[in-house]
């Protein structure tokens, strides 16, 4: 996911790829992981995640193998469905499903602590962008993939799905007093179908959508914005990722422990007002300064916002269908994966500049967090009918 940008700036220079043509793959892979998620969600809460990601892990690694062989738009747009398909089961979605059913009052440190491979793994884009230039693209792309199937297999061996599949408690706490974070109704489970009508649900997945369509645009136009418009070569762009990354690192630290603590809505509305000031000052941007204030505002924001909504959505519905509720979730954040570098694409291909793009993305953002500010706790239709009654008696 990191290093695509990497990637998109060989690419072009071998094939003459225009922006759009670039971004649209990347556009595709969102749509496919969108699509999938709802059947992902069901097969996971129904067979565990350890044989989802095995297998996925599996597809993650030899789609990277068959893109070294790539010597086509079509055969590029083919292998990275595979790729996506990949990554999609055997990555984020899958693994969170296990968090949420190991811990429940700490869930937001755990979930933190375990998005923490995601940024750690973009502390790595430097070497990789060496290494792209030492042996090239396709080999990087081969010895990827290696190195893919080689680490993820056996890990994805020793996933259990909840903590009594070895006798275990959530938390390893045998007897503890149920925690109810602030303004959260976990004692209240929700069924699929209840909570697709809440406004809740709608509401946080459309923050989502808008918050992932500001960190696709970065993945995908971050590099070539810096080579093309500032100048950059791709070695001195690329060191800029490692203090993102870090502050994405100690952002995921500091969003688990704040979000055990706080109200996660109210800091994931004050995460997206920080995206959105990070696209004001990258469109803008015309100096190394800037892009270093760029990657604090972004790297800090993306870091605490991640943990919060993935524990937010268990504390709203529950951990026994937070697989389908991550599913159907993708149905609309793969809108936001979408749009975001297909539209700057295209508007650089049109005007030869990436500052409209992120403008426009950053004003988007801004709309986003009203949503996470108005996505307030759901409550189960049965608990309304019981409340609506009591009150019909009590009067």
């Amino acid at each position: 996911m990191h290093s695509y940008g990497a990637y998109v700036v060989l690419l072009q220079e071998e094939f003459a790829w225009s922006a759009a043509v670039v971004s649209g793959a990347f556009a595709l892979t969102r749509v496919e992981s969108g699509l999938l998620g709802p059947i992902q969600g069901w097969l996971t809460d129904r067979f565990g995640p350890r044989i989802i990601l095995i297998y996925g892990n599996i597809l993650f690694g030899i789609g990277f193998m068959l893109l070294a062989l790539v010597d086509s738009i079509w055969s590029f747009y083919a292998v990275f469905v595979v790729i996506a398909v990949g990554g999609s089961l055997g990555g984020f979605a899958t693994a969170m499903v296990s968090i949420v059913h190991w811990f429940d009052r700490h869930r937001s440190k755990a979930v933190a602590g375990s998005q923490l491979g995601f940024s750690l793994g973009g502390l790595a884009v430097p070497l990789l962008t060496l290494l792209l230039q030492w042996v090239g693209w396709r080999w990087t792309a081969f010895l990827s993939g290696i190195f893919i199937l080689v680490i993820t297999t056996p890990l994805s061996v020793l996933v259990r799905h909840a903590p009594r599949e070895i006798g275990e408690v959530p938390d390893g706490i045998e007897k503890r007093e149920p925690v109810v974070p602030k303004r959260a109704l976990p004692q209240h489970p929700f069924t699929t179908r209840q909570a697709l009508r809440t406004r809740a649900f709608w509401f946080l997945a459309i923050g989502h959508g808008i918050t992932l369509l500001t960190v696709s645009a970065v993945m995908v136009h971050l590099l070539p914005h810096l080579t093309r418009s500032l100048s950059f070569t791709l070695t001195f762009a690329s060191t800029f990722l490692p203090l993102m990354f870090i502050c994405q690192v100690i952002g995921q630290l500091l969003g688990g422990v704040l979000g055990d603590r706080f109200d996660k809505r109210l800091l994931c509305t004050v995460c997206l007002i920080s995206h959105a000031l990070a696209m004001f000052v990258i469109a803008y941007a015309t100096d190394a300064f800037m892009v270093v204030l760029f990657t604090l505002l972004h790297g800090f924001a993306w870091g605490i916002r991640a943990p919060l909504l993935v524990s937010l959505r268990a504390d709203y519905f529950g951990a026994q269908i937070f697989g389908r509720i991550l599913g159907f979730t993708s149905l609309i954040t793969m809108i936001g994966m979408t749009v975001g570098p297909l539209v700057i694409g295209l508007l650089y291909d049109q005007f030869q500049n990436y500052w409209i793009g992120f403008f426009s993305v950053g004003v988007l953002t801004l709309i986003g967090s009203v949503f996470f500010y108005f996505a307030k706790p759901p409550m189960p239709t049965d608990v309304k009918e019981r409340l609506m009654s009591m009150r019909a008696r009590s009067r």
